[in-house]
């Protein structure tokens, strides 16, 4: 991206009082100022008692959380993480606190903040994601009193704000996709912009919003269009509501790593909380056509979870319960036609993702499925029909009895699918892990 020109031109200040200059209708330009470079010590983590070497690879000056399990934080060339340090873990955030957005240099063992948002959450901190190559950075922030997609240009120092949220960006960086960021904690906390009143985020009228949904950001002309309305997915549901009241949401918005298809988790509420969030995976393509239902057990009032794109971008991982009772791994087609089993004797659970050759499976168990006030991260090797544990990590399921505040495992592969990074709180502090399968995978 070219560096700016600061001109006489329309300006304000960000979320985290930097001067944005305008490039244009909702296109911003930023410089950014980013932190000296701090060097620390990787922290091995239980030296012979994990399935591969796991260390450390934060600091303790804080707090610290990656995207999600389905996000690289492994930047192309694998020498970076991309972090978020977050300011607290005892209390849910407001509009306002601000996060740090972290660089971990994993050859040089550095850190470096090189931006600070209004926009994160406990569960996926600032929604961090990766452009082609380590030159670009993607994150949100509130800019003209909106969460919109920034994009930082790790090269000049230079950032650009666009019209648009990004809940995920295209792998060719020609797009961002997402539901308003704002309107995230509606159907569950922790996963887009604070909100001012924690207990009364912003929220949608009952029924389908015709003019809300998945929004799609053209990187070069910043050109914020509705891909598809909340309405039209929910005239493709084809099982009638079990009842009336119902408000419908859209949650995880995911590229496949092809570029060439979007997934993206369609809910609706019911004031009485029946049947949860009931949560359904669409796909369709970028253009927002050839738009396709994968399959639930039962449709309404399910139990499965966490769906993911397969990496030969045609299929889905997701939990599924086919006998109604059991997590079992699941292998979906995005047409919805059907799906298979992975394995009938392991247990599914947890946020699952798999590598090419389909073999190996990481994923977490929650405390409440071990026991134990700790997750356990899984490596399932289905050929061998092996449940392996990477260790077992200390977590917090809930701080002050509030569940937003917990820390799940959110295993995730490194792009060479040899190494996986993981969260926990071993000291009480949330802590990045990286563990190093080279030698089982």
């Amino acid at each position: 991206m070219a560096t700016a020109k600061f001109t006489r031109r329309a300006f304000l200040r960000t979320s985290a009082g930097l001067l944005a200059i305008s490039r244009g209708k909702d296109c911003w330009s930023l410089a950014i100022a980013p932190s000296e470079v701090q060097r620390f010590d990787f922290r091995e983590y239980r030296r012979g008692e994990t399935l591969g070497p796991v260390v450390c690879v934060t600091p303790d000056d804080g707090f610290y959380v990656h995207t999600y399990y389905d996000v690289c934080p492994f930047s192309p060339s694998q020498r970076y993480l991309a972090a978020t340090r977050i300011p607290f873990q005892d209390r849910v955030p407001r509009l306002g606190d601000t996060a740090d957005i972290c660089v971990i240099d994993l050859v040089n063992r550095t850190i470096r903040c090189v931006y600070t948002t209004k926009c994160w959450g406990f569960q996926t901190g600032a929604n961090l994601h990766w452009g082609a190559t380590d030159r670009h950075l993607y994150t949100n922030d509130v800019v003209n009193g909106r969460a919109v997609c920034i994009r930082l240009d790790l090269r000049s120092g230079q950032a650009a704000a666009f019209a648009g949220p990004a809940y995920d960006v295209a792998p060719n960086e020609s797009c961002a996709i997402g539901f308003p960021l704002e309107l995230m904690d509606a159907s569950q906390p922790g996963y887009g912009v604070p909100a001012k009143d924690p207990k009364n985020p912003a929220r949608l009228p009952l029924g389908a919003a015709e003019d809300e949904g998945l929004w799609k950001t053209d990187l070069e002309t910043n050109t914020r269009t509705l891909l598809v309305s909340l309405a039209d997915l929910a005239q493709r549901v084809p099982e009638p509501p079990p009842k009336a009241g119902g408000t419908y949401y859209l949650w995880h918005a995911k590229f496949n790593r092809q570029g060439t298809r979007i997934m993206q988790v369609f809910r609706c509420l019911f004031p009485d909380g029946w049947g949860g969030r009931n949560a359904m995976a669409f796909t369709l393509k970028p253009d927002g056509s050839d738009i396709h239902l994968t399959p639930s057990i039962p449709l309404w009032g399910h139990k499965g979870g966490h769906p993911n794109w397969h990496p030969d971008g045609k299929h889905l991982i997701r939990n599924l319960r086919p006998d109604g009772k059991t997590d079992r791994l699941c292998k979906l087609p995005y047409d919805g036609s059907g799906f298979t089993v992975l394995s009938e004797t392991i247990d599914g659970g947890g946020h699952p993702t798999i590598e090419p050759a389909e073999r190996y499976i990481v994923t977490d168990a929650y405390p409440k499925q071990n026991g134990t006030a700790v997750v356990r991260i899984r490596l399932i090797d289905l050929v061998d029909e092996k449940d392996m544990t990477v260790c077992m990590m200390p977590t917090v399921r809930q701080v002050g009895g509030d569940t937003v505040m917990r820390v799940d495992g959110h295993p995730a592969w490194s792009r060479d699918f040899k190494k996986i990074l993981f969260q926990g709180t071993p000291d009480g502090r949330r802590q990045l892990f990286v563990a190093d399968l080279s030698r089982v995978v």
